[in-house]
């Protein structure tokens, strides 16, 4: 009995491009929209904390305005009291002196005030003698209509009620001076400003404010009254206004101004820690955005690699069927060996090794620059004289398009200390691309040019090829890099000459540009410090 295993292999495809940006775009909208959300969250909590602190602020002020008014009117009652004791205490010795009641006795239908030693004074008497209600003794009111003394001990209410009456009259008089006296008087002379700042520092700690602040003075035209000591303009854009004494006349009225130099602190320390959290979703947008770069980098490194594999493929099946064939030829015994057929059979095998054997050393080349493991070994060159050597091994290849290849020698200087393998082959290398690249059909000029520039010696290569168009251009020194030609494999190489060319002149000190104009043709410039005779 036999048992059949079959073994089913999965390869898996790269995922393509589409798909990658299909994902990159919907992560990428999750994280702005999260982005946007906690933004908007700290707008509104930054709005709310603002409305709460304007209202707060303008709730305090207006408190402290109030207590400010207060405050006047408890300093000239106690001024007003304080008088009528004063004048009570003169009548009295005064009385007794002259043994003189204090006023004549009338009759009153409203009210009656006994003086100490018995008189009653009416209120219309009062009232036409000119005599203020604190100007008499503190006596107990009395409503009679008969003035009888007898009803003075009725009730302690009546007592309560008429001390009232008393009261309101010495309140009316307090209120009737702070109309047409204090009013009159300016606010520095109105204001302690002392005061005032400690209402406004304990009504704003009342409302939950305890940051630093600065206040002014100034009336209704702007005039400044009073600033605090320790007053600065930082924040003032944002000061809240408060309006002092507002029954009293316009012109009369005061103004305070509070500023909050930390106003903005204040109100960003609710969402502070939300800053945390932005923070790290900017992180991870930032990480996302650069993961997404790095995996178009390596797709686009995997599929110049994927290219590379193929045109090296191709590249050595020419000269491996070459050599096979040749290996064919001699061994096939129905081939007749002559000596030329031989001769002709040992150079196609020479040629073709050489081919094979320089198409995997650029591939080692590479590998080494790869690994950063390239021997650099110096000596002093003349560039004029390898400029000239490299023309005449060229020449040939020139000539067989029908064009010509030309040096113009300008350098005066021209020793330069580089590595005697890698440099000729970079030089080797542009002239090679020059005749790959060279329009179908058409004559190739190729225009060698050294000249000394500063501290430098320079070498240019022009030739009047396809060119590089300008998209191309900053792509074409990179690994495995070939500037695509559609379906057209007429070209041979691995996309690598260019990049070695790159990694050697920067190995010698020196540097390569390159213009172009498609259609127009190419120069690629080097330039190496040169070694100044002594």
């Amino acid at each position: 009995m036999s048992v059949n295993i079959r073994i089913k292999s999965h390869t898996f495809a790269p995922m393509k491009k589409k798909t990658i940006i299909i994902i990159a775009t919907i992560m990428g909208i999750s994280f702005l929209a999260l982005l946007y959300l906690q933004l908007e969250y700290i707008s509104e909590m930054a709005n709310m904390k603002r409305e709460q602190f304007d209202e707060s602020v303008n709730r305090a002020l207006n408190q402290a305005s109030r207590n400010l008014e207060l405050n006047e009117t408890m300093r000239y009652l106690e001024k007003d009291v304080a008088e009528s004791a004063r004048r009570a205490m003169l009548n009295d010795s005064l009385g007794n002196r002259t043994n003189q009641p204090d006023a004549p006795m009338q009759k009153s239908h409203q009210f009656s005030v006994v003086g100490k030693d018995g008189t009653i004074y009416s209120s219309f008497e009062l009232q036409t003698m000119g005599t203020k209600p604190s100007q008499l003794p503190r006596a107990l009111i009395l409503r009679s209509d008969n003035a009888s003394l007898s009803e003075a001990s009725k009730s302690m209410q009546e007592v309560i009620k008429n001390r009232y009456v008393y009261q309101r009259a010495l309140l009316d008089e307090v209120v009737y001076t702070i109309l047409y006296s204090a009013s009159e008087k300016p606010l520095s002379e109105r204001i302690n400003f002392k005061l005032l700042d400690q209402d406004l520092k304990a009504e704003l700690m009342n409302n939950g404010i305890n940051i630093p602040y600065h206040f002014v003075v100034t009336t209704q035209d702007d005039r400044e009254v009073y600033r605090c000591p320790d007053y600065t303009e930082e924040g003032v854009k944002n000061s809240y206004s408060q309006v002092l004494f507002r029954n009293d006349p316009q012109t009369k009225m005061g103004i305070v101004k509070v500023h909050f130099p930390d106003m903005n602190k204040y109100i960003f320390s609710s969402v502070r820690y939300m800053i945390p959290s932005v923070m790290f979703t900017l992180i991870l947008l930032v990480t996302f955005l650069f993961t997404i770069a790095i995996i178009f980098r390596q797709k686009k490194y995997s599929e110049m690699k994927n290219d590379f594999i193929n045109n090296m493929t191709h590249e050595l099946k020419t000269p491996i069927a070459s050599i096979s064939l040749a290996a064919q030829m001699l061994n096939d015994q129905s081939v007749e060996k002559t000596p030329s057929m031989l001769q002709y059979l040992g150079k196609v095998t020479n040629d073709e090794s050489k081919r094979l054997r320089l198409l995997v050393e650029k591939v080692l080349q590479m590998s080494m620059f790869d690994r950063k493991s390239v021997a650099v070994k110096k000596k002093e060159m003349d560039l004029n004289e390898l400029v000239e050597t490299q023309a005449e091994a060229f020449a040939f290849r020139v000539e067989h398009t029908g064009g010509r290849i030309t040096t113009e020698i300008e350098a005066i200087d021209s020793t330069i200390y580089v590595d005697e393998t890698h440099f000729p082959n970079a030089i080797s290398n542009l002239l090679d691309n020059a005749v790959k690249y060279s329009k179908p059909n058409t004559p190739l000029n190729i225009h060698l040019r050294t000249w000394n520039d500063d501290k430098y010696v320079c070498f240019s290569i022009t030739d009047n090829g396809l060119g590089i168009k300008k998209e191309n251009q900053k792509k074409i020194f990179d690994q495995f890099y070939r500037v695509h030609t559609g379906n057209v494999h007429d070209v041979k190489g691995f996309g690598l000459g260019l990049a070695y060319v790159k990694n050697i002149v920067a190995l010698n000190d020196g540097d390569i540009r390159l213009e172009s104009e498609f259609g127009e043709g190419s120069t690629f410039t080097i330039r190496l410090p040169f070694i100044q005779e002594s």
